[in-house]
């Protein structure tokens, strides 16, 4: 068996030199030797107000060159078990949302030809309709752990039907998830209507208001739901926003009264044992935090997300 790739130690070259791949791994366009693949989709034109998620996978990479291996607090050592490389950014046209997503979900076609679980490191939310697409082409529809502040189940956003806002609609109409298994964590702030929330409910998603979760430790909800999904194919959908802006302020919709980023790390590490077959991090905008915690709280998540992917050895 070839050597598994692992990240430059910062033992062996300081952390501000190397290449910008995540954790510095290496970058490989041979997706048939791989176990995970992290992809970047450096897009925001779906988004509704702050742009700058275009930015993200560049700034996401950068911050994780902070990041060891070994998880010290649970004991995964993902590197040990899983072939793990970055293959680069999708090429989106960023002139059109439309053509985008064509190009998304036709290379996630291509990607899902083989067996690397892909995680993606947005770009706006919009990104995650085509990846769904392409999922369900693969796996038949998937159970959905998103986690966000807002529940994206508009139907249209001047006129459009595929925007930042519209993801889960589409992808219910669409047939892409099982409704009844779609949990929708960390949602407030304010609507137009309930029935902004209430449709979804009707659907059968199940919703995790922030304000019931404040104080509370998530790794039970994080149980309860790896029990309720049992085994089915599972894509995890993690929004930045979903933190309250004191953790990560560098997002194009922020909500006050969002989780902490200790809650962030209970649930995802609750979620060990799902049959996870792909996730990604998104609305990462680094032109709003300067100090570049945001990006760097989105490389720990998406870190975190590879600790949870089925095959990681623990230690």
């Amino acid at each position: 068996m070839a050597p598994r790739n692992q990240p430059i130690s910062g033992n062996d070259l300081a952390r501000f030199s190397g290449p910008n791949t995540f954790m510095r791994l290496p970058f490989s366009d041979e997706l048939h030797k791989l176990d995970a693949a992290v992809l970047g989709v450096p897009m925001d034109i779906g988004t509704s107000w702050r742009s700058g998620t275009r930015f993200g996978p560049k700034q996401v990479r950068s911050e994780s060159a902070m990041i060891r291996p070994y998880n010290l607090q649970t004991g995964a050592a993902p590197f040990d078990s899983l072939q793990v490389a970055d293959i680069g950014d999708l090429a989106i046209n960023t002139f059109s949302l439309a053509d985008s997503l064509r190009i998304i979900a036709e290379s996630y076609d291509a990607i899902l030809d083989f067996d690397a679980i892909p995680l993606a490191i947005g770009g706006d939310h919009s990104i995650t309709l085509p990846i769904l697409r392409a999922m369900a082409k693969r796996h038949g529809p998937v159970a959905l752990v998103h986690v966000d502040a807002h529940a994206d189940v508009n139907d249209e956003m001047f006129g459009e039907k595929e925007t930042h806002g519209t993801v889960f609609r589409r992808a219910y109409d669409e047939g892409l998830i099982q409704p009844s298994k779609v949990y929708q964590i960390g949602l407030r702030g304010t609507g137009y209507s309930a029935e902004d929330f209430t449709d979804a409910q009707g659907w059968g998603f199940q919703h995790f208001l922030s304000s019931e979760l404040w104080g509370r430790d998530l790794s039970q909800l994080g149980a309860e739901i790896r029990r309720d999904i049992g085994d089915a194919p599972t894509y995890v959908s993690y929004d930045i926003d979903s933190l309250d802006p004191a953790f990560a302020p560098g997002t194009g919709t922020p909500e006050i009264g969002g989780l902490t980023t200790p809650q962030a790390l209970q649930l995802i590490r609750a979620l060990r044992g799902l049959n996870i077959v792909g996730c990604d991090l998104v609305e990462v905008s680094p032109p709003y935090d300067t100090s570049g915690t945001t990006a760097l709280t989105g490389a720990n998540i998406l870190y975190e997300l590879l600790c949870v992917l089925p095959g990681v050895a623990y230690r």
